[in-house]
């Protein structure tokens, strides 16, 4: 345009779009997305006579309550960035005027897709769409009716939606938003983890109307997770693990079609962990009885004497010690007294072993043997000398469930030293 004169500074076109964004950041407002001086929307003033790239950008100021804010308020920027008319500064209690921090962010969306506006929002759902699983580095859903209001997409399309990493400040989420954009041609948004999102259009009216859909697509994503349905397939049926691993949740007993069916079940969340059992459950039940439970049997002597003055061991000592003073004073068979601490190592060792090899041939479900077991298996799978088997369908459904965000435990100290 080269330079702008004040004429057109106070035109129609510019008058018009600091109105108009005065005016949505008030209704962005009432919607959640710009409370707390969050949030932020610029747009091109729409002037045929001008190319897109060089029409003049306004941009809402930093820090300020959006709800509140007047024409005159506006900031006002070449095709480049370059600022050519701020505010007037107001009185106290109100801050310097300061333009956008997400300037640098808005500018990435007018260069490389040559968007006539961009919405910055901070609204709940778009954050919590991020949350859901923080493993996650896309938003995925598909066979929504709103889709279709999200350019270049339609009902049975899978809408797939970035997610990039939030930082301290605004102005260091520039790389990752352009790197995101240049990987994802289609997209018109990007979503902050625990932030919010940056929605752009041809026009204000486009900007507007997907942002409208992709907040009611995270609420609908949202509210069927806490369902315990997945927003991401088809059906949107129930939460699934794959290959016949059962559903955790109130379903898991029924057919597909009776899960469908039944109205009891609707409401109940997915869960947030998993707990399995070992034998017969993960593994087959002869590894742990072949294998197992004769390596840590044949290994109690040299464990305890290789790790014998480490913290540890000195805690699973003591664990056995307590167990073995109850057991004789419950004339448990097999149990035989631990000498003092100060007795020789090798005599203590001794006796540890008789102990411990008495409590795994009466198969005895106790904590003291448990860890001291669990420490010898651990040193076995970290050494090469033991290799975990778990049943064919076990990996996928532990990745599934990891993907889910969903925590998994088990009774057994087995799967705390991942023998998968």
């Amino acid at each position: 345009m080269g330079s702008v004169s004040q004429a057109y500074l106070e035109s129609e076109p510019v008058k018009g779009a600091r109105s108009l964004i005065s005016e949505l950041c008030r209704q962005f407002y009432s919607l959640g997305w710009v409370s707390g001086t969050g949030g932020s929307i610029t747009m091109k003033v729409h002037d045929s006579s001008i190319p897109k790239p060089q029409q003049l950008i306004l941009m809402s100021p930093s820090g300020v309550q959006k709800e509140r804010m007047e024409p005159e308020d506006m900031y006002v920027l070449s095709g480049d960035g370059a600022i050519i008319s701020s505010p007037s500064p107001k009185p106290y209690p109100h801050k310097p005027p300061k333009c956008s921090d997400c300037a640098p962010l808005f500018m990435k969306a007018y260069h490389m897709r040559d968007a006539g506006a961009v919405i910055h929002s901070h609204g709940m759902e778009s954050c919590l769409a991020t949350m859901i699983n923080p493993h996650l580095k896309e938003f995925r859903i598909t066979h929504m009716e709103m889709i279709k209001g999200i350019q270049g997409h339609g009902y049975y399309d899978e809408l797939v939606i970035p997610i990039i990493e939030n930082t301290a400040y605004e102005n260091e989420l520039t790389d990752s938003l352009a790197k995101a954009i240049e990987a994802y041609p289609k997209i018109t948004a990007v979503l902050v983890r625990n932030h919010g999102i940056y929605v752009w259009g041809d026009s204000w009216i486009s900007a507007k109307t997907q942002s409208e859909c992709y907040h009611y697509l995270f609420d609908a994503a949202i509210k069927l997770h806490q369902l315990g349905l997945d927003w991401s397939t088809p059906d949107h049926g129930p939460i699934q693990v794959v290959k016949g691993v059962p559903s955790v949740d109130c379903r898991m007993n029924m057919s597909k079609k009776a899960r469908i069916a039944d109205s009891n079940c609707n409401g109940k969340p997915f869960p947030r962990c998993i707990v399995l059992d070992i034998e017969g459950t993960t593994t087959p039940i002869s590894f742990v009885t072949d294998i197992l439970f004769p390596y840590a049997q044949n290994n109690v002597g040299r464990h305890l004497s290789a790790t014998y003055a480490s913290a540890e061991t000195q805690d699973d000592i003591k664990l056995l010690r307590s167990q073995v003073e109850d057991d004789l004073k419950q004339g448990v068979i097999g149990a035989v007294p631990i000498p003092s601490e100060d007795a020789e190592k090798e005599e203590v060792i001794a006796a540890l072993v008789a102990n411990v090899e008495a409590m795994i041939k009466a198969d005895r479900k106790i904590t003291a043997l448990k860890q001291l077991q669990g420490h010898i298996w651990r040193t076995g799978f970290e050494n090469n000398e033991l290799k975990g088997i778990v049943f064919d369908d076990v990996p996928e459904a532990l990745e599934k469930w990891h993907a889910s965000g969903v925590k998994i435990g088990s009774e057994a100290s087995l799967w705390k030293y991942k023998i998968w």
